[in-house]
């Protein structure tokens, strides 16, 4: 599995995979947490508008340098799909286009108008939902029906290709109040919450096969353990799409199932806010231990960023529905962790870039 992840030596597997577009996932994330956090401050937004702008030029050049490298390696997609490893990360460009479209919507709309920024997240959200869709049934397929998979493969990467509808679903939220009155509304509000269930429901299948695979063989190869972070991705975003969801409920469904659905976003948040909690300190832990030995830099890191993030927003999401002043506080705590774990990772993929290592 290391040797996939840092430096493929698989003959099929190009160097540029879709695990690249993890690094729009984490830059963006930043930017949609910065603005969506209870508590503002001088120069955030304009630090959100800022890396929106990166996060931007990120999608650009990691969509272009995929398509040259399709052109030049004409078995190199069919490769990555083939590798029981790298074919989970198919995931994270559906999530790209969806964390991007939103964080446009959310901050680019200050630099590009109200009206284009909304038809790029529009746009980007068609966009993302249709291909997240395709890679929940499709990576599930190949794994059930094509990859020899090891007993102890289970890694925090196999939610990757699951979750993409639970972004569509937090993110589609955004999207009910733009909408006209009537059918429109509620078919896209009913959609969101489908998206929710099938991805928390396939999310929870995976998370026990990690912790069951944990406890059997623990932690594994060092370069992998960073990809325990990815757990937190379903966890922090199911609870922003609840809270994000329950906010517009009474523009789409009628009295009592409005307020069911406003409640839900703490019923259900609370609790998995507090599972979060539990295993960001496991994650911790793991990785701490790891690194005191040895945690070489691989594309992995970025799974330190964009999860977090998802934790941020769904953090911010609980506190402005109880004015909680604990939980305002852990959403500017944790922004800051976020902040800080993307300038690092971001510096080493710019150095991985540069010197080669990553190429």
């Amino acid at each position: 599995m290391t040797a996939t992840l840092a430096a493929p030596a698989h003959p099929q597997v190009a160097s540029i995979g879709p695990n690249w577009f993890a690094s729009v996932m984490g830059t963006s994330i930043v930017a949609t947490a910065a603005v969506t956090l209870p508590v503002q401050v001088p120069g955030l937004r304009l630090l959100a508008q800022v890396v929106w702008v990166l996060a931007g030029v990120l999608l650009l050049a990691v969509s272009t340098a995929t398509v040259l490298h399709w052109r030049h390696h004409p078995g190199a997609a069919r490769g990555h799909a083939s590798n029981p490893v790298m074919a989970h990360f198919y995931g994270a460009p559906p999530m790209a286009l969806l964390a991007f479209g939103v964080a446009t919507h959310l901050v680019g709309a200050d630099l590009i108008g109200s009206s284009a920024a909304l038809g790029v997240f529009a746009v980007l959200w068609v966009a993302g939902t249709g291909y997240g869709l395709v890679t929940a049934v499709g990576v599930p397929y190949l794994v059930f029906t094509r990859h020899d998979v090891p007993e102890d493969a289970a890694f925090g990467g196999w939610l990757m290709p699951v979750v993409p509808p639970m972004v569509s679903a937090a993110t589609g939220a955004l999207l009910v109040p733009e909408l006209p009155a009537g059918q429109l509304r509620t078919t896209l509000f009913t959609l969101c919450w489908s998206m929710f269930g099938l991805s928390l429901l396939a999310s929870l299948v995976v998370i026990t096969l990690v912790w069951g695979r944990l406890a059997r063989h623990k932690v594994g190869a060092a370069a992998m353990v960073p990809t325990l972070w990815i757990v937190l991705g379903p966890l922090g975003q199911s609870i922003t799409a609840a809270n994000n969801l329950g906010t517009q409920a009474h523009l789409a469904v009628p009295s009592p199932y409005a307020a069911a659905f406003q409640a839900l976003g703490l019923v259900y948040g609370l609790p998995v806010w507090g599972f979060a909690l539990l295993w960001a300190g496991i994650a911790t832990a793991v990785t701490v231990r790891t690194a005191r030995a040895h945690l070489p830099f691989t594309l992995t890191w970025w799974s330190f960023t964009f999860p977090v993030g998802t934790v941020v927003t769904g953090t911010s999401g609980l506190a402005a529905h109880t004015g909680e002043t604990f939980l305002q506080v852990a959403a500017v705590a944790l922004f800051a962790v976020l902040l800080g774990a993307w300038a690092v990772v971001a510096v080493r993929t710019a150095r991985g870039v540069l010197d080669g290592s990553l190429l």
